[in-house]
């Protein structure tokens, strides 16, 4: 009999991936998504596994519908992946970010606890939890330091899920992941934004991107390699921590350079940085220390730091190539808006 998996938040990056690959595992995977006036179903259907996974309405801030998720689903596994998952946003919406990303985590341990206590939970945490620390790379040890409402509200999910499992003896474990990218990746987050400007500006549909700080250094991986590696954390018999990172940091600046030399281009005659786009808490450097989960799980990302732009670049400039052609498929950046058109508490403060 195939396991059954519930992936919470199955409509974002990590979500589509990981049910992906648990598909092809032979895994059943169910999903949780919101209800939204316009579905977030595109990844899914990209990917061509959107009638293969079952979808399930769900919230993290309401605690009977993860009631009934895990009642319908009765999971052998569950990947809790749902977040307010954006830094920057979370500044905008503090409140928002703490409900969803960190008490929302409550509410599934504890739906867990009363309606599955025997499967198994991954916490989906983050490298951000780390903040702007003294320490050069950042390994399970490493004192945290979170710097933005989103890492505090990802350091309550992580603390709680450790207080879960000593407490009540469940298998709960997390996985400190470190930035892993894709071409589904959300079109707020830097990477996905230079990939997806180099398309436009080479097409001659675009002639800047704006962004914010280019020497922020992060330590960039594949998402695929990554999902991975989630599921390896699940199959020990006993839940631990690992960090899942690729070792290496580059800055903002370096993606840029990259990603448009990928396309015959300089960087420095399209890019404009502007204080619009600095986060008020600024995180400048994360880098990880990936040690423990190659050597107790056999774990090391496949993918370079360069083989990923191009992955990203390539498949950015392939998407709009079709869609100047006049073809339609599920996609998110045609209609996506000019976020310099978005008045926000940062550029209120710029005026």
């Amino acid at each position: 009999m195939s396991k059954i998996a519930l992936i919470t938040g199955i409509t974002g990056q990590d979500g589509a991936y990981l049910a992906d690959f648990l598909l092809k595992k032979g895994y059943a995977v169910f999903g949780t998504y919101r209800r939204l006036s316009t579905p977030n179903f595109w990844r899914l259907q990209y990917m061509d596994i959107f009638k293969k996974v079952h979808l399930i309405p769900s919230d993290m801030i309401d605690s009977d519908s993860l009631y009934e998720a895990l009642f319908l689903s009765k999971p052998d596994e569950i990947y809790n992946l749902a977040a307010q998952s954006y830094v920057g946003a979370s500044f905008e919406q503090p409140i928002s970010a703490g409900e969803i990303s960190g008490l929302g985590v409550t509410r599934l341990l504890e739906a867990m606890r009363k309606v599955c206590p025997d499967a198994k939970l991954y916490q989906a945490s983050s490298s951000e939890m780390f903040g702007d620390n003294s320490y050069h790379i950042q390994s399970e040890n490493t004192p945290f330091h979170p710097s933005s409402p989103y890492a505090a509200s990802k350091l309550y999910g992580y603390m709680i899920t450790e207080i879960y499992k000593n407490g009540y003896n469940l298998f709960c474990c997390n996985g400190i992941l470190f930035n892993h990218e894709s071409p589904i990746r959300g079109l707020e987050f830097v990477t996905r934004k230079i990939t997806n400007a180099v398309a436009k500006i080479k097409l001659g549909l675009s002639d800047k991107l704006i962004l914010g700080n280019l020497e922020a250094k992060r330590d960039w991986g594949y998402a695929p390699d990554y999902v991975e590696a989630m599921w390896l954390i699940m199959q020990q018999n006993n839940p631990e921590t690992f960090v899942v990172a690729s070792g290496e940091s580059y800055s903002v600046r370096e993606f840029a350079k990259l990603a448009f030399k990928m396309v015959d281009l300089n960087y420095k005659n399209f890019v404009i940085s502007e204080k619009q786009f600095y986060r008020p808490s600024e995180v400048n450097q994360l880098k990880g220390d990936a040690t423990k989960i190659k050597n107790e799980l056999g774990w090391e990302p496949k993918i370079s730091f360069s083989k990923l732009v191009e992955i990203m670049v390539s498949e950015d400039l392939e998407r709009w190539t079709r869609w100047k052609k006049g073809e339609h498929f599920p996609w998110d950046a045609y209609n996506y808006p000019n976020e310099d058109k978005i008045v926000s508490r940062s550029w209120q403060m710029d005026q």
